[in-house]
Order: C-alpha cells, then sequence, then structure tokens
C-alpha cells in the first residue's frame, strides 16, 4: 500500500507548483484577453488566418471537447473553416497548464516539442482544409447564425476575482476529475507494471505507436492528464516517441469531438482533421524515436525525481500539493453538490433534455447561455455530470433540440 501512496505523492509534488502556475496563467487569458479578438484576425483562408488561428490555440487552456463550442462560434462569427480547423487542432493538445506541468514531469525536451508538434499539426491541418475550402469541395456547412462573446468583466479587481475563479475554480471543474483520473492510472503504472516491460517490445517502436493511437484517439483524456500516464509508461520502458504520441493524439480528439466537427464542419474537414492529428503524431514520435541522439536526449531529460520514483518532499511543493487536492475536491464537491440541488429542486414545469457531448464546464456554459437566449425561455439549468439540461420555457421542445444541436451537441431522445 505504502508503494501506492509514494509513487502518487511523488507525481503530485512534482507536478503541483506547475499546475498552479498554469492555471493562474489561464485565469489571466481569460480574464484579460478579448475571446472576440479571436475572430477579428481569423478570416479569411490564406496562411495568415490559419498560422493566427494555431498561434492562438496553443496556449489556451482547453480541452478537446472544451474547444469545440469556441471553434464553432469562431467559424459563426466569421473565421475560416481552416483557420477555425487550425484552433481545433492546435487547442486541445497543449496549454499553459499543460506545458508547465509537461516540464515538471518529463523535462524540458518535451516541454519545447509538444508545443511546436501542436502548431505544426495544426497548420498542415488547417491549410489542408483551406486548400479544399477554396475549391470549394467541402460542401455547405450549414447556416451560421451570429454568436455573441460574453465579456469580459468590468474592472480591474473585477477581472483579478475571475483570473482566480476561473483558473482554481472553474478550470479544476473541468479537468480536476481527469488530472486525478491520470495520477492513479500511473500510480498503478509505476507499481504494477514490471520494469522491463515495455522493453520487450522496443525494437517495434512504431508498432506500438500505432496502438496507442488506435486507443488513445477515441477516448477523452486532458492535456494535462495525460502527462503523469506518458511519464510512467516510459518509467516501463516505452520509448520517448511513443509516450509523445500519446501526449498528442489522446488529448487532440475523441468520440464526442468527432461527432461534432463532423456535424458542424462536415466529413472531409473531419477526415482531414483526424488524418493530421494522426500523421503529425506519428510523425514527430517517429523524429523522436529514429532521429541520431534525440531518443537518449528526451530520456535523459526526465526529471531525477521521476526517474527513480522517489519522494520528492518539501515543505513548498507539499503545500502546493495540498493546495491542489484542495481545490479540485471544493470545485468538484461544488460541482456535485449543485447536480443533487437541482434533482432536489427540479418541479414539474421544468423539461430534461438529455444531451451528449458535454464534458467541461466550457460545454455547461455553452448549452446554459445559447438556450437561455431562446425567446420564451424563463430558466435553464445545465448539469453536467448527468448530460441534461432542465428548461422551464412556453416553447416547443423542439426549437430547444434544434438550440442543442446548432452548438454542436447531440440530443438524446
Amino acid at each position: 500500500m505504502m508503494d501506492y501512496v509514494n509513487a502518487f505523492v511523488s507525481m503530485l509534488n512534482g507536478m503541483s507548483p506547475y499546475l498552479l502556475l498554469g492555471f493562474f496563467i489561464a485565469g489571466l487569458l481569460h480574464a484579460f484577453v478579448p475571446s472576440a479578438i479571436y475572430s477579428r484576425y481569423l478570416a479569411g483562408t490564406g496562411f495568415r488566418p490559419v498560422v493566427t488561428a494555431a498561434l492562438f490555440g496553443v496556449p489556451l487552456p482547453l480541452c478537446s471537447c472544451g474547444v469545440l463550442p469556441t471553434a464553432v462560434a469562431l467559424r459563426r462569427s466569421g473565421a475560416s473553416r481552416a483557420a477555425s480547423t487550425s484552433f481545433l487542432i492546435a487547442t486541445p493538445q497543449t496549454g499553459v497548464d499543460s506545458i508547465a506541468a509537461t516540464f515538471s514531469m518529463m523535462g524540458l525536451p518535451f516541454a519545447i516539442l509538444r508545443p511546436v508538434a501542436a502548431l505544426v499539426t495544426a497548420l498542415m491541418g488547417g491549410m489542408a482544409v483551406g486548400h479544399w475550402e477554396r475549391k470549394g469541395a467541402l460542401g455547405d456547412m450549414g447556416e451560421d447564425g451570429n454568436y455573441e462573446f460574453s465579456e469580459l468583466p468590468k474592472g480591474l479587481w473585477n477581472k483579478i476575482l475571475e483570473t482566480f475563479k476561473y483558473g482554481f475554480f472553474d478550470m479544476m471543474q473541468s479537468i480536476g476529475r481527469w488530472l486525478l483520473i491520470g495520477l492513479v492510472v500511473a500510480t498503478l503504472i509505476t507499481v504494477l507494471l514490471p520494469d522491463d516491460f515495455f522493453s520487450t517490445y522496443a525494437r517495434w517502436p512504431f508498432l506500438n505507436m500505432l496502438i496507442i493511437v488506435a486507443v488513445a484517439v477515441p477516448m477523452y483524456v486532458c492535456a494535462t492528464g495525460s502527462i503523469p500516464i506518458a511519464a510512467a509508461l516510459m518509467l516501463k520502458g516505452m520509448s520517448p516517441g511513443c509516450a509523445l504520441v500519446l501526449l498528442m493524439a489522446g488529448p487532440a480528439a475523441n468520440l464526442a469531438s468527432m461527432f461534432v466537427v463532423n456535424n458542424a464542419f462536415g466529413r472531409k474537414a473531419t477526415i482531414i482533421y483526424l488524418l493530421s492529428i494522426i500523421g503529425g503524431a506519428i510523425g514527430f514520435g517517429v523524429l523522436v524515436d529514429y532521429w541520431p541522439g534525440l531518443r537518449e536526449m528526451f530520456v535523459n531529460a526526465m526529471p531525477h525525481h521521476v526517474m527513480h520514483h522517489g519522494m520528492h518532499v518539501s515543505w513548498f511543493n507539499t503545500l502546493c500539493s495540498i493546495a491542489l487536492l484542495g481545490m479540485i475536491v471544493a470545485a468538484l464537491g461544488a460541482k456535485y453538490w449543485k447536480s443533487y440541488q437541482i434533482k432536489r429542486n427540479k418541479t414539474t414545469a421544468m423539461k430534461e433534455f438529455k444531451i451528449k457531448g458535454m464534458m467541461c464546464a466550457h460545454c455547461k456554459a455553452n448549452v446554459e447561455k445559447g438556450i437561455a437566449a431562446l425567446p420564451g425561455v424563463e430558466k435553464v439549468t445545465v448539469d453536467l455530470a448527468k448530460g441534461t439540461a432542465l428548461v422551464e420555457s412556453s416553447i416547443p421542445d423542439q426549437m430547444i433540440i434544434d438550440c442543442i444541436e446548432d452548438l454542436g451537441y447531440q440530443y438524446v431522445p
């Protein structure tokens, strides 16, 4: 039992200071950078909006489901399909929080290459979609509505409060559960798998990459939660190239995101989107594993406390770990308490709509805002844990269902 505790505490202590810094920067980006600025520079089908979209997306701490409503909103605000696809590919692969956490657990080479790989992959996908978009080969996306971005809080003090609320509460609700799951899975891998597990298959790294892609692309794992899993697998002999494939392909897509992208951008754009993610991940993985000297550099750069499974104890790291766990517990507790209160206070006048594809606070806010904007809607409350929306309104159910699907989610009868 102590082996599990020691491995978990060691990983948590190594990551927590960087995670807290990343969450704080995420809050600053949210509170001080107007969302509408993104669509302003993303119109047109040339190279510039694709590059701009990728550069905007790389530092943003949005997961593969949280980025979907943002990308759809960008498209409806005038961004090209090429730029929107570039943003879709770059954003979930990395972010300021995951870059900091990658450095803490996997070293500087991974922390540098991960955003670079996300940028290059996004450019590949965006330019490919732009090529077919200019030829008119992608078909009609459907009706583009007007989307109003939420306004930033006014006043410096309100922006500071929003920084901490978003970074240390909303973000914790979005990825806290997945971060804990990643740490637990990494702990189990570290303790249960023999140290030479992956070394047995080391001579077939390309086959390992294909297996990782087949498993990682359909499932949901956030950019930060994938880090301890990749680090633990490297400790068991997995090549750094295979670990990079997991870090790129896992966060970039999942089954829900594939459905939404297909619905919002079309089948051909979805195929390009998936091929860009898979091709980029395997391409960079092969580069790391087969370029002379790169493989050894990535392995040797792993931090000392991770390589030796040691207890990295210091008062500062311990305080950061306690603070991080406390914030996650508080945020998730509030999330599920609200779910309980919604169920308890439900009235017969409210109708329940089951929604598929919501996975984070961004999804919840997007659905609530979209339905609330419909004329005749008196009250709407989204229960993220159950995947439902309770709506009190005087309008036909079909209008609410159409709104849900227009936002990029799936209504479940």
